[in-house]
């Protein structure tokens, strides 16, 4: 691997961790302005909305920026992770809204089904490719 894609994989990766920083910032601050208007109903789905960009997003980025042997994910792994990430996210926000709200909707369990695939076939592309990758230098 040449020094440049390495420095343009670096940046990709800070710009990874930067976005996901910024998203999980955006969705504490969407939850805590949210339930300042609720008129003292909570909910956790609410509250922790934010963790799933922090601990999914900026963590495993961090992790791959900082071990400098970590491969970066191909382009069909990140999409499907990134999107699972998302739908956990919006699932989470949603069902706290509608908590909040009173109302009880058995549908928003496909956020998590959805969401939790898509984060698990991500995963499982990423660590197929890093296979293939050093079978391919051995």
């Amino acid at each position: 691997m040449s020094i440049l894609a390495t420095d343009k994989n670096e940046k990709l990766l800070k710009n990874f961790i930067l976005i996901y920083t910024f998203v999980t910032i955006f969705v504490a601050l969407f939850g805590a302005i949210y339930e300042c208007f609720s008129h003292g109903v909570y909910s956790y789905y609410m509250i922790y909305a934010f963790a799933y960009p922090l601990v999914m997003g900026v963590v495993p980025y961090m992790i791959i920026a900082f071990t400098k042997t970590g491969q970066m994910p191909g382009k069909l792994s990140f999409n499907l992770y990134n999107s699972g990430i998302a739908t956990l996210t919006i699932g989470s926000i949603v069902e706290g809204i509608l908590k909040i709200y009173g109302t009880e909707n058995a549908k928003t369990f496909i956020y998590w089904i959805v969401g939790i695939q898509l984060v698990l076939i991500g995963v499982l592309l990423y660590l197929i490719g890093t296979m293939f990758e050093k079978n391919k230098k051995n």
